[in-house]
């Protein structure tokens, strides 16, 4: 169970750096005037905060719960649910920092967008307790592997 977390925990943290290497880069892009901001009336503008806003509503939810849609038996079943859960969870994440960015900083409402995700991220963490708590079965009469 512990190899199983701490594959977990590469996985959650690195979804971080990949969040922190983003902006980073975002960033840095808008200050040296590498591309042409987006306008966030225009209709790119509206699509782009739509589609970021529908992947929050689905993937943000459906990742949280994913373990339990599936209750996995096994410690390889319940790795490729937390691991699925931590991928979907922090993808908004990214896709709202790059939103904000390309928006040239001024459309607040994608880095909300991006924080809510880093939320559902943190609640995401794996722990061996997590871990044998979502593994363990509701019905007491049931078998476990």
């Amino acid at each position: 169970m512990e190899q199983v977390v701490k594959k977990l925990n590469w996985i959650y943290y690195s979804q971080m750096v990949i969040a922190l290497i983003v902006l980073t880069v975002m960033y840095y892009m808008l200050s040296k005037g590498m591309y042409e901001p987006l306008d966030y009336l225009s209709r790119k503008g509206v699509i782009v905060q739509y589609f970021i806003i529908a992947d929050a509503l689905i993937t943000i939810p459906l990742g949280l719960y994913l373990v339990k849609l599936f209750k996995p038996q096994t410690p390889k079943k319940y790795f490729k649910c937390a691991a699925s859960r931590i991928l979907l969870v922090s993808n908004t994440m990214h896709l709202g920092i790059i939103a904000f960015y390309w928006m040239g900083g001024s459309y607040k409402s994608m880095l909300w967008i991006a924080a809510i995700s880093a939320i559902a991220w943190y609640f995401s963490k794996p722990t061996i307790g997590k871990m044998e708590s979502e593994m363990k079965p509701k019905d007491p009469n049931e078998e476990t592997y």
